[in-house]
């Protein structure tokens, strides 16, 4: 199993997971233009996509999907309250193959098992994901405010976890350009995981399963990817010798299970 991070940050959401045949893109919040792009460059057809996996609602992760429609043959996958947020919000993604998944409900799409599972996040539905092909096993967490109790049990185990470490708490307090309001919203139970919550979700799912952390929705004005990967490796044993790679806006990131 192999993940491609197209590009992660809070301006745009992307990212593709592939197994032999079965290959899943991850959100399309980039444009729709930079996304095949992208899939070029790393050498993936548009007709390859098997499906699109969708977190929840919000433009950062959905932005590209309604003109990236024009070019994928292949289903929409999404909770119930998700699709009829994105089809509101953008009439021409109601003629899309949609399929529908609830939260906690297992399907299979290729080789690949996914087990969708709800995550604190101000969206109307958003989900993570725990993805198994093979002898490999994939935990996604994207956005969400605090790990609770069912975040950590889904994740626990897994080889890999893509998680966001969306801002550093000291640079985010003294942003002056940030109302306070979103401030708080940020730092919410039901908004974004700081490095040092994605950190101490990282050291409660460890086990010697887990090889790679893979880090993405950077704050481009709150965090750095140095100070990111520095925090959470700080919170790994550190003869664990877990790969800890950090995703941007502007690079593909791509690491291999």
């Amino acid at each position: 199993m192999e993940i491609f991070v197209l590009g992660s940050s809070s301006s745009g959401n992307s990212a593709v997971i592939r197994h032999g045949s079965t290959v899943l893109l991850l959100d399309a919040g980039l444009s729709a233009r930079k996304i095949m792009t992208r899939l070029t460059t790393v050498g993936i057809r548009p007709d390859e996509i098997t499906a699109v996996l969708l977190t929840h609602e919000h433009g950062d992760h959905t932005n590209g999907l309604p003109v990236l429609l024009r070019y994928l043959q292949c289903d929409i996958l999404a909770t119930r309250l998700t699709q009829e947020e994105v089809v509101g919000s953008d009439f021409r993604s109601a003629a899309a193959g949609w399929k529908i998944f609830s939260s906690g409900s297992i399907f299979k799409v290729g080789c690949m098992e996914v087990t969708p599972f709800s995550v604190p996040h101000d969206a109307v539905d958003p989900v993570g994901f725990r993805i198994y092909s093979g002898e490999f096993s994939l935990g996604i967490a994207t956005d969400l405010g605090h790990s609770n109790h069912s975040v950590r049990h889904h994740l626990s185990g897994v080889n890999a976890l893509f998680v966001e470490a969306n801002h550093d708490e000291s640079l985010l307090q003294a942003d002056t350009k940030r109302p306070f309001s979103i401030k708080q919203r940020i730092m919410s139970p039901h908004g974004h995981l700081s490095n040092r919550a994605a950190g101490e979700l990282a050291k409660d799912i460890w086990s010697p399963c887990l090889r790679h952390v893979v880090l993405g929705h950077l704050s481009r004005d709150c965090n750095t990817a140095e100070l990111a990967t520095e925090t959470v490796r700080q919170h790994l044993p550190a003869e664990a010798g877990v790969g800890v790679f950090c995703a941007t806006q502007d690079e593909i990131l791509h690491v291999v299970l």
